[in-house]
Formats: C-alpha cells, sequence, structure tokens
C-alpha cells in the first residue's frame, strides 16, 4: 500500500505539475486569461512585420501578455506611412480600448494619435520614435533607446580592437537605425563609414555590401542593424573574399549560430518579447488601475551586448521564439 501511494505520489510530480500547468494555458487562452477585468480590446500597429522573425517575438510577447490579461489582441501592421495610419484609424473607428504604434516614421504618426486621445483611448508606443512618444501623447514608450545602443556598439567595436567599420543601414528614412549608426560612431574610436542598402531587396543589398569591401580593403568589420541583414553580411564578406567581422543587431538562430561558431563576433539584444509583452500589460494596468511606469521616461528593454560566451543558453529561447 505504502509502495503504491509512493508511485502514485511520483506520477503526480512528474507529470501532474505538467498537466496542470497545460490545463491553466488552454484556460487562459479559451477563458478569459487569468484576471476578472472586462474582455477589453488592445490593437497593435507596427510598421514592418510580415514575415520577419523579430516583429514575430514581439507578436509572440503581445499575445502571451493579452492571453493572461484577458485581451481581446488585434494586430497588423504597414511599411508604408499612410498605411500604417490608415490602420491607426481603423482601431480608432473600432474603439479599441487600447493602442500599441510604432513611430518609426516620426511626424506623420502625430495626427493619428491625436485623434486617439480625443476619443479617449490610450496609447503606447513601442519599439522605435521614443523622442516623439510623449510629444503625440503617448503614456510611455517600451524598447531601446537607439542612439545608447549604438554606443554599447561602438564600445564593444573597441573592445573588440576593431578599426575600420561599415554600419549597413537598410531602411532609409528610419530614425532609430540613423541613431543606431551615429551612436556607434561617436562611442567608436576608429574609422565609422554609412552604407544605405535595400533591405527588402537582400541580394541587392549582398552586392552593396560586397562592392564596398572589394573597394575598401582597409575596412575590417561590418556592423549590421537587424538579424536577417546580419546573414547577408555575412554572405557578401564571402563574396568579397574579404576576412571581415559581422557585428549586429538584434537575434535570431543564424544569428546564435554565428556567435557560437564565432562568425558573428557580438549581437545587441533589445528583448522584442518584453516590447510586446509590457506593451499589453502596461495598457492593462492602465485601464485596470491607471497604472504608468517610466515615471516620464522610457522603460528599457535594452540594450545587452551578447557574446559567443551567451549563445549557448540564449538557443533555446530564441528556438521557441522569446528571444
Amino acid at each position: 500500500m505504502l509502495l503504491a501511494l509512493a508511485l502514485l505520489t511520483a506520477g503526480c510530480s512528474s507529470t501532474g505539475g505538467l498537466r496542470a500547468e497545460q490545463a491553466r494555458s488552454r484556460a487562459a487562452s479559451t477563458a478569459g486569461g487569468a484576471v476578472d477585468t472586462p474582455r477589453w480590446k488592445i490593437a497593435m500597429i507596427t510598421h514592418a512585420g510580415a514575415g520577419d522573425a523579430f516583429w514575430d517575438t514581439v507578436r509572440k510577447g503581445a499575445e502571451q501578455a493579452a492571453a493572461k490579461d484577458n485581451i481581446t489582441f488585434l494586430y497588423s501592421n504597414d511599411a508604408q506611412t499612410q498605411g500604417q495610419v490608415q490602420l491607426v484609424d481603423a482601431a480608432i473607428d473600432q474603439k479599441v480600448d487600447g493602442i500599441l504604434v510604432t513611430l518609426a516614421k516620426g511626424e506623420a504618426m502625430a495626427a493619428p494619435l491625436a485623434r486617439a486621445k480625443a476619443a479617449g483611448i490610450p496609447v503606447i508606443s513601442i519599439n522605435s520614435g521614443q523622442e516623439f512618444s510623449a510629444r503625440f501623447g503617448a503614456l510611455t514608450h517600451i524598447g531601446q533607446d537607439e542612439t545608447t545602443a549604438g554606443q554599447a556598439a561602438g564600445t564593444a567595436l573597441g573592445t573588440r580592437g576593431r578599426k575600420d567599420v561599415l554600419c549597413v543601414i537598410h531602411e532609409q528614412g528610419n530614425i532609430g537605425q540613423e541613431q543606431r549608426c551615429s551612436g556607434a560612431k561617436g562611442a567608436f574610436n576608429g574609422q565609422l563609414e554609412t552604407l544605405y542598402v535595400n533591405g527588402v531587396n537582400l541580394p541587392d543589398a549582398r552586392s552593396a555590401i560586397a562592392a564596398k569591401l572589394q573597394a575598401d580593403p582597409g575596412l575590417d568589420t561590418v556592423l549590421t542593424l537587424s538579424a536577417p541583414l546580419a546573414a547577408t553580411g555575412l554572405q557578401a564578406a564571402k563574396d568579397a573574399g574579404r576576412s571581415v567581422e559581422v557585428d549586429t543587431f538584434d537575434l535570431n538562430t543564424q544569428v546564435v549560430d554565428g556567435l557560437k561558431s564565432g562568425a558573428v563576433g557580438f549581437a545587441v539584444d533589445q528583448q522584442p518579447y518584453l516590447q510586446g509583452y509590457e506593451g499589453v500589460d502596461l495598457l492593462w494596468l492602465y485601464r485596470y488601475n491607471l497604472d504608468a511606469l517610466g515615471g516620464g521616461k522610457p522603460v528599457l528593454t535594452g540594450p545587452q551586448v551578447l557574446t559567443k560566451d551567451d549563445a549557448p543558453a540564449l538557443a533555446q529561447y530564441v528556438a521557441r521564439g522569446t528571444r
């Protein structure tokens, strides 16, 4: 009898907890999460996202917070400025209870956010446009300060003994990308120049980087501003027959593999999962309790400078889509 009881107890501890957790997850997604507040509706509208692992991670964080907070979550994105404006207007027309929005295009988003404020809809900006957030009436901004992130990259470049760096901007007009390169240049004692490429057309971007590496034999480093461009930079270096170091911003599986192998020197991570998760959570807190974090300052999710030493621990989280 004692043996049977022991086996039963062991069975509960080894699998019962897992089953209970799975049941709680199912309940959270189907029965309104873990809170008893009304089923509020939150819209997230970003300037990018289609087929992009970075934005998939932002979205996953938001969806998981929404499931916990009894939120109906609506997601949309448009790379064109006017398209993003129209999506914000559509969310206002739907009378959502909160809006998360990126401000990569700056001044163009002032009018729709003013309309949201007039409609009594709280707004939080995420990821980009920190300098516009408070001015446009957002409760706070969640993301990393791009100049600070650039400075962290510039410091890391110096620590690694880099001398001549090519900083690749893949979306002309994106303020955050300009700030990353500018911040890196300000904190770096060597030479740093900027190259503009079309990040939508990766073969063209690859050719442009390779051509620059061939034309300037003094370059010893390529600094890309997104994880997909890191792979493009590595391919371009191979095309040019150059053994330059590639460093980057953001993470994906290929970047983690590159960190492990040494093909990528470092990655500056802004923790996109947190941007989505905390965005939804803070809107819920505001609706529920008029809470606001940051004290008028941005809520920072980065930068974290990650190297080969960090790669083994990161791999499992990147693989599941939360880093």
